[in-house]
C-alpha cells in the first residue's frame, strides 16, 4: 500500500451520500487503484466460500428431485401427494428460524455461526440416504430446515458487511450462481451417481444423498478457520486496507455509526415500512417460479418427451448455464448503472413468455425453448430484489430485519411450489406452470410500481423540500434517520 495513503480513520470520516451531494463533513476519497486492489482482495478471499456454501446448501435441499428419477418413490412406498409433503415440509422450520437466525449472526460471528449450519445440514443430508419410510424422510426434512435455516439470509446481511451497496447486486448474484452450479451439478452427479444403484446395496438415490452431503460438512470445518467475521477481523487486509474497507461504507448517505448497531427501533421500523412488505410479495412471486422450476425441471422435461433419467439429467444442464450467465451479466451492469427495477421488469416479462410456451399445444422441442425463456429471467427476478431491498435500508437493524422478512416471505412459496406440479397433471403440468406465470406477472408489476415509486421519490427529494418535522433538525440528526431522511436517495 502506498505510503501516502490519506488518513480515513472513523474519526475523521461522517456520512455521505455522494448521489445526493450532501454531506456532514468533508469526505476523504480513497486513490481508484486502492480501492480496485481491495475489491479483488476481498473477492478472492470472500466470494469462493461463499459461492461453495450456497452451492452445496442448495444442491442438498433440492436433490431430492433429482433422487425422484431413481425409484426414491417406490423404494419407500410413497403414495398420492406424499412426494410433495416431503419437500414442503422443508420449508415449515426453514420458513420460521430465518428471521432469527439473522438476528443472532452478529453476536455468534459468521465464522462460527455459518460453519456450524454448513456442518449440521451436511450431516443431516447424508442421513436422508438411511431413511426407510415416509416418516423418518418427513423427520429428517424438518431438521434440514432447521439447519439450513441461517445460510442464505445470513450470507446475503454477511456480504453488506464487506460490500458497498454499488457493489451488492454483482456479489448477491454469486449467490445465485451458485444455485444454478448447484443445478447443473446436481444433474451431473446424479448422472454419474446413478450408476451406483446396488453398491453395497443401496439404491442409487440413496448414493445421491450420502456422497452430496459429504462436502458441506468438510466446507464446515474449513469456513470456521477461514470465513472472517468483518473487516476488522480480514485476516488477508493490511491496517491500511482496513481503514479504506471501513471508509468505503461510510460515503454512503445514512451510514453513520449507530447505523451499523443493532436496535430494536430499527427492527420494528422494518415491520412498519410498506415497502418492505411490498418487496415481501413480490419475492414470494419470484421465488415460487424459482423453487417450482428448481426441484421439478427434471420432471418437467420427462413430461416432454421419451427420455430416460440420465438423459433428463443432462437436459437440464444447458438451462441452468444460460440462467447464471444471464444473471452475472445483468448484475453486473445493475450495479453499474444502479438500478433495479428495469431489469426485474424485463426478465420478469421474459418468464412469463416463457411459461405461456410451456403452456402452448405446441410440440416437445417448442417445450423445451420455453425453460431455456425461463431460466434466462428465472434469477434475474429472484436475485436482484435482494440486492435492491438491502441497498435502500443503509441501517444495519432494519437492513437485516427487512432481508431477513423478505426471505421467509419469499421462501414459503416453497410449501406451495412442491404442489403445483403434481404427477398426475403429466406430461404438461398445467396447473404449475400457469401458477407459475401468474406470479412472476405480479412479481414484475410490482418491481415495476417500486421502480416508479423511488424515482419519483428522488425527484421530491431533490427538490429540497423538507416536511415539517425535519425542518429543525441537524444534518448529523438527518443522517440518523436513514432512508427516512430527505437527503438519502433510493436505488431505482
Amino acid at each position: 500500500m502506498a505510503t501516502d495513503t490519506p488518513d480515513m480513520s472513523d474519526s475523521k470520516m461522517k456520512a455521505q451520500d455522494v448521489e445526493s451531494g450532501s454531506a456532514t463533513a468533508a469526505t476523504i476519497v480513497p486513490p481508484e487503484e486502492d480501492e480496485k486492489k481491495l475489491l479483488r482482495k476481498l473477492d478472492g478471499h470472500i466470494i469462493p466460500l461463499v459461492m461453495l456454501l450456497y452451492t452445496f446448501s442448495f444442491l442438498d435441499r433440492v436433490n431430492i428431485g433429482n433422487a425422484r428419477l431413481y425409484n426414491m418413490e417406490t423404494d419407500l412406498g410413497l403414495v398420492g401427494n406424499q412426494f410433495q409433503v416431503a419437500i414442503s415440509i422443508f420449508y415449515v422450520t426453514y420458513l420460521f428460524f430465518e428471521v432469527p437466525s439473522n438476528l443472532i449472526l452478529k453476536p455468534l460471528t459468521p465464522s462460527r455461526y455459518i460453519s456450524f449450519v454448513a456442518f449440521g445440514w451436511g450431516i443431516i443430508a447424508m442421513c436422508t440416504g438411511f431413511v426407510h419410510n415416509y416418516g423418518a424422510l418427513i423427520a429428517i426434512r424438518l431438521i434440514l430446515g432447521v439447519v439450513e435455516a441461517g445460510l442464505f439470509p445470513g450470507l446475503n446481511v454477511y456480504l453488506t458487511f464487506f460490500y458497498t451497496k454499488k457493489e451488492l447486486a454483482l456479489r448477491v448474484g454469486y449467490l445465485f450462481v451458485s444455485s444454478a452450479i448447484a443445478g447443473a451439478l446436481g444433474g451431473l452427479l446424479a448422472y454419474g451417481i446413478g450408476h451406483m444403484d446396488g453398491i453395497a446395496g443401496y439404491s442409487g438415490w440413496r448414493w445421491i444423498f450420502i456422497i452430496e452431503g459429504l462436502p458441506s460438512i468438510v466446507l464446515g470445518v474449513i469456513c470456521f478457520f477461514l470465513l472472517p467475521n468483518d473487516i476488522d477481523h480480514a485476516y488477508f487486509l493490511t491496517p491500511e486496507e482496513k481503514t479504506l474497507a471501513a471508509a468505503r461504507h461510510l460515503r454512503h448517505y445514512g451510514v453513520t455509526e449507530s447505523s451499523q448497531k443493532f436496535s430494536k427501533k430499527d427492527m420494528m421500523a422494518a415491520f412498519k415500512d410498506w415497502k418492505v412488505w411490498i418487496f415481501c410479495i413480490g419475492q414470494f412471486g419470484s421465488d415460487t417460479m424459482l423453487y417450482g422450476y428448481s426441484t421439478f425441471l427434471p420432471t418437467i422435461i420427462r413430461g416432454l418427451g421419451s427420455w430416460s433419467a440420465a438423459e433428463i439429467q443432462l437436459l437440464t444442464i444447458p438451462c441452468y448455464f444460460l440462467g447464471a450467465a444471464t444473471y452475472m451479466s445483468m448484475a453486473f451492469l445493475s450495479d453499474r448503472k444502479q438500478m433495479r427495477g428495469v431489469f426485474c421488469v424485463i426478465f420478469g416479462a421474459i418468464c412469463v413468455i416463457g411459461y405461456g410456451v410451456l403452456l402452448s399445444d405446441t410440440p416437445a422441442g417448442v417445450h423445451y425453448f420455453g425453460c431455456f425463456l425461463v431460466a434466462t429471467g428465472l434469477y434475474v427476478v429472484v436475485g436482484l430484489p435482494l440486492a435492491w431491498l438491502p441497498s435502500n435500508s443503509p441501517r444495519y437493524g432494519k437492513r437485516t430485519t427487512a432481508n431477513g422478512m423478505q426471505l421467509t416471505t419469499g421462501n414459503s412459496a416453497g410449501i406451495i411450489s412442491s404442489f403445483i406440479y403434481p404427477s398426475t397433471d403429466g406430461p404438461r403440468y398445467v396447473m404449475g406452470n400457469a401458477v407459475s406465470l401468474a406470479l412472476i406477472g405480479m412479481a414484475a408489476c410490482i418491481y415495476g410500481f417500486m421502480w416508479f415509486w423511488f424515482a419519483r421519490a428522488n425527484k421530491q427529494r431533490e427538490s429540497g423540500v423538507l416536511k415539517p418535522e425535519h425542518e429543525n433538525m441537524t444534518e448529523d440528526e438527518l443522517a440518523e434517520l436513514g432512508d427516512e431522511s430527505p437527503r438519502f436517495r433510493y436505488t431505482i
